[in-house]
């Protein structure tokens, strides 16, 4: 199949409805999916902030602005550092949001609803709306046996605090207000049907995830070259091997660490480092830099890492994916949230390094992606995961997913 020739399942273009926040490691995912649905005819409305209403447009989906109370990109710090600072926050959004969205397509209601795991106005409008309901995954899924190991643990503290305990009894009430029960846990852990857009190779437990439930489509990854630009190697860089360091987007206020990786590869004759330092480090921070090291804030990152024989990154999943779909050896440094278990599926396939931010300095920075590149059996592996993603068919998978989603009539409107 073609893009922009729509598969068999599809009867007719259809109206969709994309649900997201404005966080690049949300909406990034399922871009190339959009722009996908649409070649192949569909209409998709894609509610979001206004600050990634211009990157949604280059789809040739129709952005429907919505004001979010969440923090942006630029504020880390307004999360917290509690986990219930983290919860919060998407409740009040979709408790105030709801109304608003509702209203953006009254009269114009959808045929389906793709929706970000953090957005949870969408599966209510769905249910409202007697549409079914399709979760795009940026990463990690539950799997049979989740709960027990790992969110009973996690989460039981919270629950039996008071703060806790009046999240947990105004999100049942926010659910049960709009005919969906009061099960909070299920409503956020498990969806009716989700397509995930990681490889089963990030996935930890893979052979323990449900397959009626949740589909593997890999990175969804197009040509970017018009809306991110390239990277091209200086003619300096000729001969030698091209190390990529990123922290992603939002934990990247770290000069010691930058200063570190400047430290471990600046000079080396055989090296030529591309160091992405973010928003939040000034360049001044890092001293003396050698001719052989770049610094910008940001990189066109994939189109890096097809040229590149290293990367330090910090496990995000869109990082994590792209090293992984690009065969590029990695050393993770994890800063929060999912990335720490990202970090150890990485090294478990054996095509990374897991070195904990406090030791990550020069001296092991160094050593971790030497051995790497000294290791034979790394790129072997690294290629055989890169070949079994490619398998799972990225974007045009989702979309004829999403379109088997179309054929299927009424949903069971409860997940």
């Amino acid at each position: 199949m073609t893009s922009g020739t729509p598969s068999p399942e599809s009867t007719r273009p259809a109206h969709i409805a994309m649900f997201s926040i404005a966080a690049h490691g949300h909406v990034n995912p399922s871009i190339e999916v959009i722009r996908e649905l649409v070649a192949r005819g569909h209409r998709v409305s894609y509610a979001i902030p206004a600050s990634f209403a211009d990157e949604i447009a280059e789809t040739g989906a129709t952005p429907v602005i919505y004001t979010s109370t969440l923090p942006t990109d630029d504020e880390p710090e307004a999360w917290g550092t509690e986990l219930i600072d983290n919860l919060e926050p998407f409740l009040h959004d979709a408790i105030q949001a709801l109304p608003h969205l509702a209203a953006a397509f009254e009269g114009d209601e959808p045929d389906l609803v793709l929706h970000d795991i953090t957005s949870y106005p969408a599966p209510v409008l769905a249910h409202r709306w007697g549409v079914p309901a399709v979760s795009l995954s940026p990463n990690l899924v539950a799997w049979e046996g989740y709960e027990q190991e790992v969110a009973e643990p996690m989460f039981a503290p919270l629950k039996a605090s008071e703060r806790g305990q009046a999240y947990y009894a105004r999100f049942a009430a926010w659910l049960t207000e709009n005919g969906l029960g009061d099960q909070v846990d299920r409503f956020q852990g498990r969806p009716r049907r989700s397509i995930v857009l990681i490889p089963r190779a990030l996935q930890p437990h893979a052979d323990r995830v449900d397959p009626s439930v949740y589909t593997f489509v890999g990175a969804c990854q197009g040509d970017r070259a018009a809306t991110q630009g390239t990277w091209d190697r200086p003619a300096s860089a000729e001969g030698r091997k091209v190390l990529l360091v990123s922290l992603g987007s939002t934990f990247t206020k770290q000069p010691a660490f930058y200063r570190a990786c400047v430290e471990a590869f600046g000079g080396l004759p055989d090296w030529h480092v591309v160091l992405q330092i973010g928003r939040f480090t000034d360049e001044a921070e890092l001293g003396e830099v050698p001719d052989n090291v770049e610094v910008h804030r940001w990189v066109p990152q994939l189109d890096v890492l097809r040229q590149a024989d290293a990367f330090i990154t910090h496990a995000g999943a869109g990082g994590s994916k792209e090293g992984l779909a690009t065969a590029t050896p990695m050393v993770a440094v994890p800063q929060a949230v999912d990335q720490f278990g990202n970090a150890d599926v990485l090294a478990s396939l054996g095509v990374a390094r897991h070195v904990p931010m406090e030791r990550a300095d020069a001296a092991t920075l160094k050593a971790a992606v030497l051995e790497l590149l000294a290791d034979p059996e790394v790129a072997v592996r690294a290629e055989a995961v890169r070949a079994q993603m490619a398998a799972e068919g990225g974007t045009r998978a989702a979309a004829d997913l999403i379109e088997a989603e179309l054929s299927q009539g009424a949903p069971t409107l409860l997940p």
